[in-house]
C-alpha cells in the first residue's frame, strides 16, 4: 500500500507548482490532452497523486514525463490551474531525487556536452549545407568562447551532476 506524504503538495508549490490545490478533478485536462491519447499518461490522475501525497509512486512513474508541455490541459481548465507547472515542479522534484525519463536525460546529456540539446553530426552538416547554411549553426556549437562559459555555468549550478 502507498504510503502518502502530506507534505508533498508543499515540495511541489516551493518548486514552481503553487496551483496543484487548485485542482478540483473535473477530468477536463484528460480530456483534451493530445499525450493522454496516445500513452498511459493522465493529467488528472498525476494531479490527484501530487495532492494526495503520492510522491513515491509519482517520481517513480514514466507518466510524468508523457505531457509535452503543449497547455491544452490549461487552456481548457475551467479553474485556470497552472497544470503544466506544476507536472514541471514534479519533474524537477524527480530530477533532484536522482530519476529522469531516458530521453530527457539523452536530450540534458547532448546540452552539458555540446552546449546543445541535439548534436549536429555529419549527416546534418551535409542538410545544412546542401540548403546553404552554414555547417555548424550560429549558436554554442560555432562560438568556442561562449561554449565553455556555457559549460562553467551548467557546472556551477550543479546541472551537469543531475545527469551523469
Amino acid at each position: 500500500m502507498a504510503t502518502p506524504n502530506p507534505e508533498f503538495y508543499k515540495e511541489i508549490a516551493e518548486n514552481g507548482g503553487a496551483g496543484v490545490t487548485m485542482c478540483f478533478q473535473c477530468g477536463t485536462c484528460t480530456a483534451g490532452c493530445p499525450s493522454s491519447k496516445e500513452t498511459a499518461y493522465k493529467t488528472r490522475k498525476a494531479m490527484r497523486m501530487a495532492q494526495l501525497g503520492l510522491k513515491d509512486e509519482l517520481l517513480n512513474s514514466d507518466d510524468i514525463w508523457q505531457c509535452t508541455t503543449c497547455y491544452t490541459c490549461e487552456e481548457r481548465c475551467p479553474r485556470g490551474v497552472p497544470i503544466v507547472d506544476t507536472v514541471v515542479a514534479i519533474r524537477n522534484i524527480a530530477v533532484k531525487n536522482g530519476k529522469m525519463y531516458d530521453a530527457h536525460k539523452k536530450t540534458a546529456t547532448n546540452l552539458v556536452k555540446y552546449g546543445h540539446t541535439v548534436a549536429i553530426n555529419d549527416d546534418v552538416k551535409a542538410q545544412r549545407a546542401k540548403l546553404g547554411l552554414p555547417e555548424v549553426p550560429p549558436t554554442l556549437l560555432a562560438d568556442d568562447a561562449a561554449l565553455a562559459d556555457f559549460k562553467k555555468i551548467i557546472s556551477k549550478v550543479g546541472f551537469d551532476k543531475l545527469v551523469e
